[in-house]
C-alpha cells in the first residue's frame, strides 16, 4: 500500500502518468485504475479488495434437486447445460437455477470428475442405456478383410442395443459415408427411427432437440428430369474418365461429369461450346482438345437454353 500512495502523491503533485508507471513497473492501464479508485474512495480505495463472492447461490428447491440428480444418473454423459434444459421442460413455474449452480450441485454429490494436471487422451462418450428395444441403435464396422479378388470387405452392422436383435450387416467395398448413408435410408425406411432422436437436448441447437427444430420439406422429392438439349449440336454422355469423345477426337473434360448427358454445339468454326443442364461451362477446339472453362458459369448465356 504505501507504494500506492507515493504513487498517487506524485500524481497528485502533476508528475506524468506515463513517467510514473514507468519508473513503478506497471501498465498505465494499472495506474489510471489506482488513481481512480483513490478520487472515488480515498485511502481506503488503495488497499487490497476482497475477491470473495458478493452473492452467494440460493439453495435449490428438493423437488429441482432430486430431479436434476436423477437426470444425471439416467444420463452420466450429460453436464448442466443439457440437464438445465431438462429442467426448463419439467418445471414451468419457478426460476430455474444457472448452469453454474447445477454443476456445483453436481460437484457436491460427486458426479464432476476432478481433472488432474496432466491431460488426459480423449475417450469415447458411454452409450446411454436402452431399456426397450429402439430406444438406441447401435452401428459399427466389424474390422475388415481381404477377399479373394485382392479387394477389401468392410462390413457395417447396425443392431438394437435393448434386444440385441441385428438389423442388417452390409458388405461395403469402402467406408466412404454415400455408402453408409445408402444403407442407413434403406433401413429407416424399413424400420422407422430410433425412439432417442427427440430427447437428447444439443448444444449446437442452443439446447434444442432436433424433433424440435426439424420440419418436413414440402417440396417432394422426383428425380432429376431427363436432360436434352435442343439448341445443341449434339448430346454427348461423359466417359467415366471424364472425357468428351467427337468422332475419334478426346477432349478431357472432368470426372465430376462422368456418366452426364452434356451438350456442344459448334459456335465457330473447330470451336465448340459445352454446356450441362442450364450452365455453358466452357469452350474446347480439336486441336488442342482441352476444355477453356468460362470465367462465370452462371452468367449470362451464350446460347438460348
Amino acid at each position: 500500500m504505501d507504494e500506492r500512495l507515493q504513487f498517487v502523491a506524485r500524481r497528485l503533485a502533476g508528475e506524468p502518468m506515463a513517467d510514473l508507471c514507468r519508473e513503478f513497473g506497471i501498465s498505465r492501464k494499472t495506474g489510471y485504475k489506482i488513481f481512480e479508485r483513490y478520487q472515488e474512495c480515498g485511502v481506503q480505495g488503495l488497499t487490497d479488495r476482497s475477491r470473495r463472492p458478493h452473492h452467494y447461490a440460493h439453495k435449490l428447491p428438493f423437488q429441482v434437486e432430486n430431479y436434476t440428480l436423477n437426470v444425471k444418473r439416467e444420463h452420466p454423459t450429460w453436464g448442466a447445460r443439457k440437464i438445465r434444459e431438462r429442467l426448463i421442460r419439467r418445471f414451468s413455474g419457478i426460476k430455474i437455477p444457472a448452469k453454474s449452480t447445477i454443476h456445483a450441485l453436481l460437484d457436491r454429490h460427486g458426479f464432476v470428475e476432478r481433472r488432474g494436471r496432466f491431460r488426459r487422451r480423449a475417450q469415447g462418450t458411454a452409450l446411454s442405456l436402452g431399456q426397450r428395444p429402439n430406444e438406441l441403435w447401435c452401428t459399427d464396422y466389424k474390422g475388415e478383410f481381404l477377399l479373394g479378388n485382392r479387394q477389401y470387405c468392410y462390413p457395417l452392422t447396425v443392431t438394437d442395443h435393448a434386444s440385441r436383435y441385428l438389423f442388417t450387416c452390409e458388405a461395403l467395398s469402402s467406408t466412404r459415408e454415400e455408402y453408409a448413408f445408402a444403407v442407413f435410408e434403406r433401413l429407416f425406411k424399413e424400420r422407422g427411427l430410433p425412439a432417442n432422436n427427440k430427447e437428447r437436448p444439443h448444444e449446437a441447437l442452443n439446447m434444442k432437440c432436433p424433433a424440435d427444430v426439424y420440419t418436413a420439406s414440402t417440396r417432394p422429392y422426383q428425380g432429376l428430369p431427363d436432360i436434352d438439349y435442343p439448341f445443341h449440336d449434339r448430346t454427348i454422355v461423359v466417359t467415366h474418365c471424364g472425357r468428351i469423345c467427337l468422332g475419334r477426337k478426346k477432349i478431357n473434360f472432368s470426372t465430376v461429369f462422368a456418366g452426364q448427358a452434356v451438350g456442344i454445339k459448334e459456335v465457330q468454326d473447330d470451336i465448340w461450346l459445352v454446356s450441362f443442364m442450364d450452365y455453358d461451362l466452357g469452350y474446347f477446339d480439336l486441336e488442342t482438345r482441352v476444355l477453356e472453362p468460362l470465367e462465370n458459369p452462371f452468367g449470362p448465356k451464350v446460347l438460348p437454353m
